[in-house]
């Protein structure tokens, strides 16, 4: 009788789970037989295998199913990382293979960065041993909180009850020590099968869960489409006349239609299209895990190491952040050297500035007065790149808060970025800005119902100009041109905020703290939120001032007006009037309103956009 109708259904997803544990504790011996239980090895596998051990005059054990070299059989060791697959009744599994030995720790870092749960193993003859402790900060490092801990060889210690408590009572001590807490602790004897996937009458004073139970009740992390958008910029394809970017959605959603910003360069477009492989159609949207790429509606420079997002969910851009780390290197970390930061697809030289707290992993002893981190310590430390990078801290998105570091060729150390205090007037107005629009509240009124109808976007338009050459006249013209047709249109002066809002800082030129500057880019900020067309000529500003007020008027769009006549001022600013052409005002806040139209600012009343 066929009862495929009754089948359980596995879920479609696999749960990555990484398996780790101290040299010689069973790791490979747990997986062997996790692949053998849950029947997930090839026809003949183990019979394969067993020949092999025959000839070479070995007995057959679970761990060589995992040591695909002859040259790892030798050495008694698995050295490299690999992907292992098996299922349940509940689900499909793929695990992580991340090695036990200190020499390739850094592997495991690579192989545990992207797994959702976790089995430690400890061996019940040898106990807690060095590495174990270094493995549960290293897990609690990579923000994994979904851990088990596997007693194993409980054979070798018949199966002693007070061999397991001891163990899960100094183990337990020590992961709540590092804020860790373990799902369970279960005595096994991987090599004999006890309690893997069923449970045998050697061990009747445990009355928790088998392996496979236990890993059955881990929940599977949900795709972190709530979290902002984040899309690292692996590589820019050139496909049938378009540039095609491409990369993963490491979290959030991406819908054509949606503006982006590519940080840390601060260039914006709007997504005109999702291009997916393999598909019958192409689709409008994307989410977390996702691999696409899309192309913009206009073309500006994108390349590897940019990440995307949208305007209202900007990361920290900074150079300067302080860090958890973790150090595998054959050299020290210190002061003076330049190492290779890699974090999601941006690689940049970095320098440690500062040691604030060095930690001895396994003993979680602070290393008074030391300024260099040894193999296997651990340190909170304040690393400054070369140039500014895109990130977000560890707690609010995994992916792009967590980094590698490079010593020449090797990968030496992994963390993750815990804190960041902004260490110049450009970073502190970028965090004062990410701060303002994380608290804002929101109108109930959404930006393209008042564009829809005001008849217009809200933008900062800002004319520049040298002394005397109409400015402030051309100002006034244009913002009654805007209102006589029926735009929100609004001159905003310097001084008028000087007067007002700033009237209790003293207005010397020589003043140079930034805040009135500040107080009159919030003052801007407010007109744009409320959907207006604001105009101001920079008269009082200078070229750093101007960049300060655009990080304040975020996301909304900053359009320049030039009146000069000098020949290579063109290509940077939006419109350029020459000097006689700003003498007749009306024609030139013609020019501006027709360029104002073209980039849909000006859309028209009664017109959705």
């Amino acid at each position: 009788m066929n009862d495929n109708g009754n089948a359980p259904k596995l879920s479609s997803r696999q749960m990555k789970l990484v398996i780790v544990g101290h040299v010689d504790h069973g790791k490979s011996t747990l997986v062997g037989r996790l692949l053998s239980d849950t029947g997930s090895l090839p026809d003949g596998k183990i019979d394969f295998i067993k020949d092999i051990c025959e000839r070479q005059g070995k007995a057959f054990e679970f761990a060589f199913l995992l040591d695909a070299l002859e040259e790892e059989q030798e050495q008694g060791i698995t050295i490299d990382t690999s992907q292992i697959f098996f299922k349940t009744q509940k689900r499909h599994y793929v695990i992580i293979d991340a090695p036990g030995h200190k020499e390739f720790l850094k592997n495991m870092v690579t192989g545990a960065a992207n797994a959702e749960s976790a089995l430690l193993l400890i061996d019940a003859y040898e106990g807690v041993q060095e590495q174990s402790r270094r493995h549960g900060y290293i897990l609690k490092l990579l923000g994994l909180e979904q851990v088990a801990v596997v007693v194993n060889k409980m054979d070798l210690v018949d199966y002693d009850p007070e061999v397991f408590f001891k163990i899960k009572s100094e183990y337990t001590a020590f992961l709540k020590s590092i804020g860790v807490q373990a799902a369970d602790f279960i005595p096994v004897s991987a090599k004999l099968g006890v309690n893997i996937a069923k449970r045998e009458d050697e061990i009747p004073w445990y009355k928790g869960p088998t392996v496979l139970e236990m890993l059955d009740r881990f929940e599977e992390t949900v795709p972190p489409n709530h979290l902002p958008f984040r899309f690292p910029v692996q590589d820019v394809y050139k496909f049938d006349g378009r540039r095609i970017i491409a990369g993963r959605v490491e979290s959030g959603r991406l819908k054509v239609g949606d503006r982006l910003t590519f940080s840390p360069s601060n260039k914006k477009s709007v997504v005109k299209s999702i291009e997916a492989w393999s598909v019958p159609q192409q689709p409008t949207e994307a989410t977390a895990s996702q691999s696409i790429g899309f192309t913009l509606e206009e073309q500006i420079f994108v390349e590897r190491g940019d990440v995307a997002t949208r305007v209202d969910e900007l990361p920290i851009v900074s150079s300067t952040f302080d860090v958890n780390l973790f150090w595998m290197g054959k050299r020290h970390l210190e002061k003076g050297r330049t190492y290779t930061l890699k974090l999601t697809t941006q690689e940049v030289a970095c320098e440690v500035v500062e040691f604030k707290k060095v930690i001895d992993a396994s003993t979680l002893e602070t290393l008074a007065n030391q300024d260099f981190l040894a193999k296997n310590d651990v340190a909170e430390l304040t690393l400054k790149t070369k140039r500014p990078v895109a990130f977000d801290l560890f707690g609010t998105s995994a992916t792009t808060g967590r980094f590698v570091l490079v010593d020449e060729y090797d990968v030496c150390g992994g963390g993750i970025i815990t804190t960041y205090t902004p260490s110049n007037k450009e970073d502190k107005i970028r965090d004062n800005v990410r701060h303002r629009n994380f608290n804002w509240v929101q109108s109930g009124i959404k930006a393209d119902e008042r564009a829809y109808r005001n008849g217009h976007r809200a933008a900062l338009i800002l004319i520049s100009g040298d002394s005397g050459v109409g400015k402030a006249n051309l100002a006034r013209h244009l913002e009654e041109k805007l209102f006589k047709l029926n735009y929100q249109s609004y001159l905003l002066d310097r001084r008028n905020v000087s007067l007002g809002v700033a009237a209790d800082i003293p207005q010397d030129p020589k003043n140079s703290d930034g805040e009135t500057v500040r107080r009159f880019g919030e003052v801007t900020k407010l007109f744009l939120d409320a959907g207006h067309v604001v105009i101001s000529t920079s008269n009082a500003f200078n070229q750093e001032q101007d960049a300060d007020i655009r990080l304040l008027a975020e996301p909304h769009p900053v359009i320049d007006i030039s009146i000069t006549d000098a020949p290579d001022s063109a290509d940077k600013v939006a419109v350029t009037l020459s000097l006689q052409e700003a003498k007749n005002v009306g024609e030139a806040a013609n020019k501006i309103y027709h360029y104002l139209k073209d980039q849909k600012i000006l859309t028209g009343h009664n017109y959705s956009i």
